[in-house]
Parts: structure tokens; sequence; C-alpha cells
């Protein structure tokens, strides 16, 4: 899934870098809906825009972190609020008021990423999935040991003769399997590319123009945390082009 993210800190820079950060997210991906730089002007997005996560900084003119979180937490349908402050001595008064997440800046993209993540937890636990759902994980057999690789770490599943390779973004595995049936399955996570690929649904980031030494000119698709292009057929290069747009 994309979380939709409000930014909320009276630094313009805090902010961009924060922005920054969160393109180089993924497994769960996050999109900028909103940016204010004071309470007031954050209420006005919240108004106006549904949120996942609220990132918010302490110190701010006028009403501050705290308080805003309070207001927040009020909401019928609360975003999880994390708070990304230079300040760690408020961390305690940060989970009083129920805050998912607690970053001190500058704040690291795997701290962020793991942030992101329990986000996606709370966002499904209030729709009522199962949190299985999150967790579910391939079981791999490779080399005389077993590895649980969770499904929202993969980025690819591509089809090479009987065996899949499984990427994510620091290993590829072999798995034993039907590129058929894990589309079957997790239609909701993966979305295929070409007759022997499906990517990520929340990885994908751009479609570009790509000329293939075997089809020739085409297109490809670019995903998040890795260099490599997957070639988009023509039969599902609509279906593809509709993902990007709706990012």
């Amino acid at each position: 899934m994309v979380l939709r993210v409000l930014i909320v800190d009276d630094e313009a820079l805090a902010r961009s870098r924060l922005k920054n950060l969160l393109a180089d997210c993924s497994a769960p991906a996050a999109r900028v809906v909103g940016e204010a730089a004071n309470a007031v002007e954050a209420m006005r997005v919240v108004a106006h825009q549904e949120l996942d996560v609220v990132l918010l900084d302490i110190h701010m003119p006028g009403v501050d972190g705290l308080t805003l979180a309070r207001s927040l937490q009020s909401l019928p349908h609360p975003p999880a609020v994390v708070f990304v402050t230079a300040y760690a001595e408020h961390a305690l008064q940060a989970f009083e008021v129920d805050a998912l997440d607690y970053l001190t800046k500058p704040v690291r993209l795997e701290r962020l990423q793991s942030s992101l993540h329990k986000a996606e937890r709370k966002v499904h636990a209030a729709k009522g999935l199962e949190a299985d759902f999150v967790d579910e994980v391939l079981v791999i057999q490779e080399r005389g040991r077993t590895e649980r690789v969770p499904l929202s770490e993969v980025l690819y599943l591509k089809a090479e003769l009987k065996y899949i390779t499984v990427r994510t973004a620091q290993h590829s595995y072999i798995l034993e399997g039907s590129l058929n049936d894990l589309e079957t399955r997790y239609a909701n996570r993966f979305l295929r590319v070409h007759r022997n690929a499906l990517v990520a649904r929340s990885a994908v980031r751009t479609l570009e123009k790509h000329h293939d030494p075997e089809e020739g000119d085409g297109w490809a698709v670019r995903l998040d945390r890795i260099d490599e292009l997957l070639q988009v057929s023509r039969r599902q290069l609509a279906a593809v082009r509709a993902l990007v747009e709706a990012r």
C-alpha cells in the first residue's frame, strides 16, 4: 500500500529532507499529501485530506506538537503520529499521547521505514484486516536452510525456467513454484508487467521508454531501491501506466 503522509515542521529544510527520505521508502511506500509549518496549517490539511501518518515536530511556534497530537487523537479516524524532533527528552510525553514512534533528527532512512511499517500495521488493524496480511511470508528452501522472506520486502518475482527469482532490496532468492499461482494469491500486492514478471505495486516508481535486445523498443518499469529495469509487455502497459499515474 501507499501511505498518505502529512509533514508538520516549522523548518522548510527539515520538511524537504523528510520528503526526500520518504521518496526512497518502499514496502510500504509513502506519498506526501500535505505540508504544514504549524498546528493551524496542519489542521487545515486534516480537514480536507484523508491521512494515514503525520510526521510531527514538537517545538513549533504557537501550539506545540504534543498539543497538536492530542487534537489529532480526538478525530473519528486519527492518523498515526510519528514525532520527528531534535530533542530526545520528550519521548515519554510523546507516547503518553499515543504516538506510534519517536524519531530524533537527523532521521535515518532505516528508522523512517520502520515507522512506516508500524503505520501500515495500524492502518490494516483499523480496517479490521488480519495482522497476517502484513506479515505474510514466502518460505524459501535454499542451500540447506529455510528462509522466511516477508512479502512486504519483495520488490519483484520473475520466472526463470522452472524457478522464480524473488528479489528484495538486499538479496535475490530462488523459489520453486508457479508465477501464475503467486499472482492469483497475492493480486493485492503484485502486478503483472510481463509474462515472466510480477512487481510489487507499492514499489513501482516510474515507467520509462526502454530498448530490449530481444524485444526491441518498448517500455520498462523502475522500482524503488534497485537499479534494475523490468520490461513491460504491450499487453500490460495500460495497467502499469494507470498504477504509476495513481501514485
